[in-house]
C-alpha cells in the first residue's frame, strides 16, 4: 500500500501554489482536480469577462501572470495554469471528484468513487466556485420567470430587452450591472448598503484586506469575502451604465417573490422577467465533514505555522489538514502565500511525525 506524504485537492491558484512549494521541498504528493482541464474556476467564468474586467490575477510562484487585455479570462487563465502545470511538472490527476476524506489512524483516506488514496497530510484547495449561494425568500419556488446565479451567467445578450432584477452587493453584481444596463431594463437590490471604495486598490490595500479576512478564520468564524473588505469601485467600462442609473439601488430589500415579480413589505410590487442572484459562494468543504473540523462558530478555525505572524492554513482540530483557497486565500491576492505556508506546515508535520 503506497502512502503519500500529501494530497492536494483542487488545482486552482492556491492548489497549484501549494503543489509548487511541496515539490520544492521534495514532498511526495498528488494534486486531485475535479475539472476536466487546467484553469480551476476560471474555465467556467462567463465568456464576456475579459482580463481587463477581472480584479487582477496574482502571480503563481516563480511565474508572471498574464496582463490585462480584451481577451476572455476563461481562456487566458486556463492557458496560464496549463503552461504552469507542465513547466513545473506538477503531479495533477484529473478529473477526480473527491467524495469524502476519512481519518484512519495516523493516515487520511481520500475517496473518489472507487478510487482511494492514503496520505499523511492533506492540503484542501477546493475554493468556492462549486457552491453558489442563493438565499431563501418566501415564494422563491413560485417565480415563473428565469432565475440563475452568476456562476451560470450566459452573457448580456441573453437578457436583451428583458427586465432583470440583480440581487447582491458584491463585485459580480457591479460588473454584471455594467454589462446589462445598456441592453436590459435592470433593477438592483442588496440586503446591506454596498461599500464603495474611494482610494486606489494597491498591494498594501490588498494585504490589509487579506489580513482582515484572515482574522475571522483564525477565530473559527465563517469566512467573509475579500471584496467585502476592499469595497467596490466603478471601472471605466461601467461608467455608461452608471449614467443610465443602473447603480441606483431599490430600498429596502424586497420581502417576498411572486410568480411575476417581487413585493416589498409596504406592498410595493415590481414585475421582473429574470432574477440574477449575485449572492456569492460558500466554501466547498463538504467532503471534509467526516473529519469534524468545524468550530462552534460555524467556520473552520485555522492557525499559522509557529513563528509566522500571517498565513493561517492549519486546521485547529486536525493539524494534518491545511486549508488554502479558504477565507483570505480564496482571492488570488493570498493564494500563493497560503500555498507556501501550507507546504511549510506539511513539511514540519511530517518531520515531527518521523522524529
Amino acid at each position: 500500500m503506497h502512502v503519500l506524504d500529501s494530497v492536494v485537492i483542487g488545482a486552482g491558484q492556491a492548489g497549484l501554489a501549494a503543489s509548487y512549494f511541496l515539490r520544492q521541498r521534495g514532498i511526495d504528493h498528488l494534486v486531485l482536480d475535479a475539472n476536466p482541464g487546467p484553469g480551476g474556476a476560471w474555465q467556467h467564468r462567463w465568456p464576456s469577462l475579459s482580463m481587463d474586467d477581472v480584479h487582477g490575477v496574482a502571480d503563481l510562484p516563480a511565474s508572471t501572470a498574464p496582463d490585462g487585455s480584451g481577451r476572455a479570462a476563461n481562456l487566458v487563465v486556463p492557458d496560464y495554469f496549463d503552461g504552469y502545470e507542465r513547466w513545473h511538472h506538477l503531479p495533477v490527476v484529473r478529473p477526480v471528484n473527491v467524495d469524502r476524506v476519512d481519518s484512519e489512524g495516523d493516515l487520511l483516506v481520500v475517496r473518489a468513487g472507487d478510487r482511494v488514496w492514503r496520505t499523511r497530510t492533506l492540503v484542501n484547495a477546493t475554493g468556492t466556485w462549486t457552491r453558489p449561494f442563493v438565499p431563501h425568500y418566501p415564494g422563491i419556488g413560485t417565480f415563473a420567470g428565469e432565475q440563475l446565479h452568476t456562476a451560470g451567467y450566459p452573457g448580456a445578450d441573453h437578457f436583451r430587452g428583458r427586465r432583470v432584477l440583480v440581487v447582491g452587493g458584491g463585485a459580480s453584481a457591479v460588473q454584471l450591472l455594467g454589462e446589462l444596463g445598456p441592453v436590459a431594463d435592470t433593477m438592483w437590490v442588496t440586503r446591506r448598503p454596498p461599500v464603495w471604495r474611494d482610494a486606489d486598490f494597491d498591494s498594501a490595500a490588498g494585504l490589509a484586506a487579506v489580513t482582515a479576512v484572515e482574522e475571522r478564520v483564525r477565530r473559527g468564524l465563517p469566512p467573509a469575502s475579500v471584496v467585502s473588505v476592499t469595497g467596490l469601485a466603478l471601472r471605466p467600462q461601467e461608467q455608461e451604465a452608471a449614467r443610465l442609473g443602473v447603480y441606483d439601488r431599490r430600498l429596502p430589500m424586497f420581502e417576498r417573490i411572486e410568480p411575476d415579480g417581487v413585493r416589498w413589505a409596504d406592498g410595493r410590487f415590481e414585475p421582473v422577467d429574470v432574477i440574477l442572484w449575485a449572492t456569492g459562494f460558500r466554501p466547498a468543504v463538504d467532503h471534509l465533514a467526516p473529519l469534524g473540523l468545524r468550530s462552534p462558530e460555524g467556520g473552520i478555525a485555522l492557525v499559522p505555522v509557529p513563528g509566522n505572524v500571517q498565513g493561517a492554513t492549519t486546521t485547529v482540530r486536525d493539524p494534518r489538514v491545511q486549508l488554502v483557497g479558504y477565507g483570505p486565500s480564496a482571492s488570488t491576492v493570498g493564494a500563493s502565500r497560503a500555498g507556501r505556508q501550507a507546504a511549510l506546515a506539511v513539511s514540519r508535520h511530517l518531520a515531527a511525525a518521523a522524529a
